[in-house]
């Protein structure tokens, strides 16, 4: 039964940390990359297709990861779990209080209605992304090398 969830954490936080991945530097490009203001107009649309997933996600993945060092606590790689479902809360934390209030008002902006730091904003929530992956890339790498 071990097995089983090591596996199935593993490959739910691989897939979120693929998507997150795309989203900075394949879709977000992508985006910058269009005229006129299909990039802003992809990017709310985004926002809104992926705040309703992320949150469940990034809370789902914690909480396999928590089970899985409570549940391994005394085999090899417990501590490579821990320090990953740290990671994990991280960047729970970091989504809550950097990302999730930017994307809040990001993904209702249109032509008409976005302010005019909109591509500040834009670029500041990419920053800060860049590190959540980085951060959540690091937790991927921890479950896979303790499950290994």
């Amino acid at each position: 039964m071990l097995d089983a969830l090591e596996v199935f954490t593993t490959v739910v936080v691989g897939l979120m940390v693929g998507v997150e991945f795309s989203v900075a530097f394949v879709m977000n490009p992508i985006f910058n990359g269009l005229p006129g203001d299909g990039g802003q107009l992809g990017r709310a649309h985004g926002g809104r297709m992926l705040g309703a997933v992320m949150p469940f996600w990034y809370i789902g993945s914690l909480v396999l990861s928590a089970v899985w060092a409570v549940a391994g606590w005394h085999h090899p790689g417990a501590g490579l779990v821990v320090i990953a479902a740290a990671l994990l809360i991280l960047s729970v934390i970091m989504s809550i209080l950097l990302l999730v209030p930017i994307n809040n008002l990001s993904k209702t902006w249109t032509p008409e209605n976005r302010p005019d730091d909109w591509k500040e904003q834009t670029n500041r929530w990419d920053r800060f992304h860049y590190i959540r992956v980085a951060v959540i890339v690091a937790a991927f790498a921890l479950l896979a090398t303790a499950l290994a």
